[in-house]
């Protein structure tokens, strides 16, 4: 174990016990505050629970970056795209990054007590990643299949808030029970890390190893029955970090693969997000506008209940992480010595097999879902007004941006 991956390991371990400790002091000033989720009709929640979660994620992270990413940044290097033959060490942005997350986490803090409307919690996103970006998050170039290097020097710190954006809302989205965002990012940031060091950016495996860690350390206090809401300022601050953790530890590189990394390992929380939206779009209804329609509902109306729910989502999104490390590190192709790449057969199928295994099982999970909800549904009597939903609980960050 190299050095940067002891940093990780530390620093996992760190951000896990902050976390873990410091969620019962955000649940006593929740309460003095009056940041507290209240039951509603449109939500899956049956009790009060305190939010501001989130401020304990961001002292997780604070506390752990301050103390060994900083030890990592000087064994940090990034293979530039034009040249394979020389490497140079550059700076890893995390002073932006931790003041992006100190700016969302404390709109959304401000959020979760005085409940924004949703063009001042966007607004709040938009700034947030403008700081990142002048930070020095930045996407210059994407490395495409059979198109090499794609760079974009002048669009790059656009796209790069237009995508940190789009993953604050997509987690924030996601954010609908008790333990779900908590724990699909938790094992999302975690292959992050495992292949961000295989790729040599050791700085991004550790933020990505202190954001599982954190969000960790909250699933404690998160699990179901949870005791602690995340809220808007721990979605949005999750959301945040896995964004930078993408640009900084899979798409700043050489590596053809790496473009498509990130998509499989944020398929679930994308997949969820663009059903609903579609959904709303179709119906006429405000993008950003709450209700019981994102994958975790329709369960819940078919009978499955949180924890079965929870080990669903784990589930799938452990099968689609095991496809991205597959991905990385099963040597299905190599390159000759003209540099022409070239597919070792027995191995591109394997890797082929296991495709198309995830694939079939994510439709399954989808569609057979949705087949055997409106089944079960039809020889189901009509419930009365008052006992529509099968109860389950929520967190109070999901659905405005």
């Amino acid at each position: 174990m190299n050095p940067s991956e002891l940093d990780a390991l530390y620093a996992f371990l760190a951000a896990t016990a902050v976390a873990a400790l410091l969620t019962p002091f955000t649940m006593r000033l929740a309460r003095r505050v009056g940041a507290i989720d209240q039951p509603r009709e449109r939500g899956l929640s049956d009790r009060e629970t305190p939010r501001l979660g989130g401020l304990a994620v961001f002292a997780a992270v604070a506390v752990a970056g301050e103390i060994w990413l900083r030890g990592a940044l000087a064994r940090t290097e990034v293979l530039l795209p034009h040249g394979v033959h020389h490497t140079h060490l550059v700076s890893f942005p995390w002073t932006g990054i931790l003041a992006a997350g100190a700016v969302i986490t404390l709109v959304g803090a401000l959020d979760d007590r005085f409940d924004f409307h949703p063009a001042v919690k966007l607004a709040g996103q938009i700034l947030a990643a403008i700081v990142a970006v002048r930070g020095g998050v930045n996407v210059p170039y994407i490395t495409l299949p059979f198109f090499g290097p794609l760079a974009f020097p002048q669009a790059g710190p656009t796209l790069t808030v237009i995508g940190l954006v789009a993953m604050m809302n997509v987690v924030n989205f996601s954010d609908g029970v008790d333990g779900l965002a908590a724990g699909v990012c938790a094992i999302v940031a975690a292959a992050f890390a495992i292949i961000a060091f295989n790729l040599e950016q050791n700085a991004g495996g550790v933020l990505a190893a202190i954001t599982a860690g954190a969000a960790l350390g909250f699933l404690f206090h998160n699990f179901p029955p949870a005791s602690s809401f995340m809220g808007d300022a721990g979605s949005n601050l999750l959301g945040l970090l896995m964004g930078c953790v993408a640009v900084e530890g899979e798409l700043k590189t050489s590596a053809v693969v790496a473009f498509a990394l990130p998509m499989i390992l944020l398929a679930v929380p994308f997949l969820d997000t663009t059903f609903v939206v579609l959904k709303r779009l179709k119906y006429g209804r405000p993008v950003y506008a709450a209700d019981q329609e994102h994958l975790h509902h329709r369960m819940a109306r078919i009978g499955y209940g949180v924890r079965r729910t929870l080990l669903f989502f784990y589930g799938w999104t452990l099968m689609l992480a095991g496809l991205a490390l597959a991905l990385r590190f099963i040597p299905y192709s190599y390159d000759d010595a003209a540099g022409h790449g070239h597919l070792r057969l027995g191995w591109a199928i394997l890797v082929g097999v296991l495709g198309l295994i995830v694939a079939a099982a994510s439709v399954y999970l989808i569609y057979v879902l949705e087949i055997f909800r409106w089944v079960s549904l039809r020889r189901l009597p009509k419930p009365r007004p008052d006992a529509s939903e099968a109860p389950m609980a929520r967190e109070s960050g999901d659905e405005e941006p």
